[in-house]
């Protein structure tokens, strides 16, 4: 099943419902910064090249300042959003499935955390286990990444029972919860994610003093 077009959905209408002055789990970001940010990402190529490269970062950074700056009104904000809720353009890459699912699954449900998160009061969306099972997935995919700058070893661990051994080291940590809670501890949302650990004091002190994340 294809998750991405419905969980496109639901950012929209999570970002709409906040408006465009909402605090986000990204630092420095409001809602209308995020919005920007979602909206450039597939539109302009130097904007998606600056999220994988440290380089063009700085130019991918000033771009999505300009445009959320230009956001003066609700009206403003609202009518980006729903241009990011349509969809991207016809010839974007991202209308390909198999390249959307692997760049928007995770991206989408970790964008739509960061406005629900940022709140005093939130809680844990109940999500279906066929949508979990493929958050899973992806994050399989890139945990290697995710954790490469933690030293020691790291398992991820479903609390129905799968595992994944993100890193290996003789000293390692379980990290237990459920897809979407792991998902966002490993972007680096380590005090809004509902996770626990497995493991010895000092280790489970390390990793939680660790940067994680891209």
């Amino acid at each position: 099943m294809h998750f991405v077009e419905p969980s496109r959905e639901v950012l929209a209408e999570t970002l709409l419902a906040a408006g465009p002055d909402s605090p986000t789990l990204c630092t420095g970001w409001q809602t209308r910064d995020l919005a920007a940010h979602l909206y450039l990402r597939e539109r302009k190529a130097a904007v998606g090249l600056g999220l994988l490269f440290k380089g063009l970062a700085k130019a991918s950074d000033k771009a999505t300042a300009k445009l959320a700056a230009k956001l003066k009104t609700t009206e403003d904000y609202n009518r980006l959003v729903n241009t990011f809720r349509a969809g991207p353009p016809v010839l974007s890459p991202m209308n390909i499935p198999a390249l959307d699912e692997s760049s928007n699954l995770i991206e989408y449900f970790v964008h739509t955390e960061d406005v629900r998160r940022a709140v005093d009061r939130w809680a844990p969306r109940a999500l279906d286990a066929e949508y979990s099972d493929a958050l899973w997935d992806e994050l399989v995919k890139r945990a290697a990444i995710l954790y490469r700058g933690v030293d020691l070893g790291v398992v991820l661990v479903r609390p129905s029972g799968p595992r994944h051994v993100a890193k290996r080291a003789p000293v390692s940590v379980a990290i237990v919860g459920e897809p979407g809670e792991l998902l966002m501890h490993a972007h680096g949302r380590t005090k809004h994610a509902l996770v626990t650990f497995e493991g010895q004091p000092d280790a489970v002190a390390l990793l939680q003093s660790a940067e994680v994340g891209l």
